[in-house]
Parts: structure tokens; C-alpha cells; sequence
């Protein structure tokens, strides 16, 4: 009879979050994208966001930052982690991934492995489920896992544009993966799901590896180098599938909406993360929301909130957290935390 592998949790030991100096509020976009910062809120919720700064920060830096934060909170250094897991939809080349060059920005030595993840808006859970594993199995202590990006370069910021542009702001968090020291603590699950069938709905479609001159096709397209969002669609999607995929993580694991302390829902549209905060019945202080001050900053998006949720002493040892996100995709995803 083979032997029976027992399983060890893995919890949260450290978060972190760096965000640019820049604030951009909505004012400063009423001219460039002819809106209105009265347009803005009402449909977005959003009040300001961060852009970068060309030369200063880079998505692999602002990576670099918001891990040392979160190691530092953990009484960590870079020489303890043995795993990279890096979320980014806009990363600083076409190819190599950030991941290896932020262990280059942090000084690791080691070979540490540094993995990429593409999964958008849900890119953070999906490399926390992925973290998750490694630890749980024992191939890995101690896993740096991190969303970080730069949107503001890549926006259209013209009338044309205004409807996505918006919205998407930059920055970066972290958080570090540890084996839990109780039991009952820790990732309780994971929970990912996606339909490949609504790909175009939320979309930057160039540059593109399927055209014989893909530089010539960007010159004779520059729109497709621009983020399509099919808003109405994916909104409709969202407020489905973000009750569905929390449900699923309380179900699992015995739990039920009003068990939860703090819910920390992807920060895509504060009007979506209103919609399932009244689906779920949760009153305003077990949802956190902080995209009035940053937009959507996608893979970075539930890192940075969840570590100023810590900052804030929103959670304590004990609570029950869950991270949801939906985006591109399309792509959803949940994780049922015990603090």
C-alpha cells in the first residue's frame, strides 16, 4: 500500500504594496479624454489613480518593492525565498517574464526559479493557488508570490479611448507564502475557473504572434495596440461569476456569506463590487474597496488592497478572508483565507 502524504497548510506570513508617486485624479483627464469626473464616478467609482514614472519605475521594480515590504513584514529577506510567482499583463519585455528580472532587482542569489503568470484580472489568485500548492506539498517553505503593473503607458488617451482609459491605474503587492503555524489556519482552498469563448470581450489583440510582419500590421493598426472592453458583457459575466466562485469556496469549506469577516473583491468597477456585496448580504465593513483611490490595477489590483487592509488592522489573527477576482478571459477565481 502506497504511503499516505499528509498535506500542510500554507498561510499568509507577509504583504506589501507599492504604488507611484503620480496621482492622477479625474480632473486631469477631463480635458485629454473629454469626460467628466461626475462621468467617471458614476460609472467606475473612481476618483484618482497612479501612473509610473518613465526612468523611476518599472513593473519589475515596483514588483521588487512591494516584496521587500511584504518580507520585511514577515521577518523575511530575500535569501529565504526559494520560489518566484510573478502576475502581470504588461510586463517589462515581450519576453523574458519579470519574474527573473525582479529576482535580478532584488539581489537573489541561489538560481531562485521565478515563474510567470498571464491570467489577467485573476492573475494574483491563480499564482496564490499556484504558490499554495508548492508549499503544501513541501517542495517549497517560503514563496514570494506578486501582481504588479503598468497600465498608463499602454492606454489610449483620447476621446476614443476614454470608456477602458479610465479605469486602469498602476502599482504593485505582494504577499509571502509560508507553512502555516496551526492547522486550522491558513489558504483553506482555491478555485479557478475559465470560458476561453469570451476572449475578445476584454482584449489588447497586438502585438500579435499570428501576422507573417506583426511590426508592419501595429503600424497599419496602432487601435489594436489600445485595450478592448466590451463593458456591458463583461459586467454582466462579473456579477454572475464573483457570487458563484465565493459561494463555492464558503460550500467547500462549511462556511456561509455571513461568516465572512472581510471580503476582498478584485477592484474592477466599485459598481460590480456593489452588486455582489448586496448578492452575498454583506454590510459596508466586511467589504474592502479601495479602487476610488488607485482604478483597477488588475494582477495588482487584490495584493495592494488586502495590504492596506492589514495596515488599516481591517483583519486579525482569526478572520475569515476571501479574495475574489473576474476579468479577461474570460477568467475567474477565489481563495477562502483563515487569518
Amino acid at each position: 500500500m502506497a504511503a499516505t502524504t499528509t498535506l500542510r497548510a500554507a498561510e499568509i506570513a507577509g504583504v506589501g504594496h507599492y504604488v507611484p508617486a503620480r496621482v492622477v485624479k479625474n480632473a486631469e483627464l477631463e480635458e485629454m479624454m473629454a469626460t467628466s469626473d461626475a462621468w467617471i464616478q458614476e460609472r467606475t467609482g473612481v476618483q484618482e489613480r497612479r501612473w509610473f514614472e518613465e526612468g523611476k519605475d518599472t513593473t519589475a521594480g515596483m514588483g521588487a518593492e512591494a516584496a521587500r515590504r511584504a518580507l520585511a513584514q514577515a521577518g523575511l529577506t530575500v535569501d529565504d525565498v526559494q520560489l518566484i510567482v510573478f502576475a502581470t499583463l504588461s510586463p517589462d519585455y515581450f519576453f523574458p517574464g519579470s519574474g527573473v528580472l525582479m529576482q535580478r532587482e532584488l539581489g537573489m542569489t541561489g538560481n531562485v526559479p521565478a515563474l510567470d503568470v498571464r491570467n489577467q484580472c485573476s492573475g494574483f489568485i491563480y499564482g496564490l493557488s499556484v504558490a499554495d500548492q508548492f508549499v503544501r506539498t513541501g517542495m517549497y517553505d517560503t514563496v514570494l508570490v506578486v501582481g504588479s503593473e503598468i497600465h498608463s503607458s499602454g492606454l489610449d488617451k483620447t476621446p476614443r479611448g476614454r470608456a477602458v482609459s479610465v479605469i486602469f491605474g498602476d502599482g504593485a503587492g505582494a504577499v509571502v507564502l509560508r507553512p502555516a503555524r496551526e492547522a486550522s489556519h491558513g489558504i483553506l482552498s482555491t478555485h479557478l475557473h475559465a470560458q476561453g469563448e469570451f476572449a475578445e470581450e476584454l482584449i489588447v489583440k497586438e502585438p500579435s504572434s499570428n501576422r507573417e510582419n506583426r511590426t508592419q500590421y501595429i503600424f497599419d493598426h496602432e487601435q489594436d495596440l489600445y485595450p478592448y472592453m466590451n463593458g456591458q458583457n463583461v459586467f454582466k459575466h462579473a456579477v454572475v461569476r464573483f457570487p458563484q466562485v465565493i459561494t463555492e469556496a464558503l460550500d467547500q469549506n462549511g462556511y456561509q456569506a455571513q461568516d465572512i469577516d472581510l471580503l476582498i473583491p478584485h477592484q474592477a468597477n466599485l459598481r460590480i463590487t456593489q452588486y455582489v456585496q448586496q448578492k452575498m448580504g454583506l454590510p459596508d465593513d466586511k467589504v474592502f474597496s479601495n479602487i476610488q483611490r488607485y482604478g483597477n490595477t488588475t494582477a495588482a489590483s487584490i495584493p495592494i488592497a488586502l495590504s492596506e487592509a492589514v495596515q488599516e488592522g481591517r483583519i486579525k489573527r482569526g478572520d475569515l478572508l476571501c479574495l475574489a477576482a473576474f476579468g479577461s478571459g474570460f477568467t475567474w477565481a477565489s481563495a477562502l483565507i483563515k487569518w
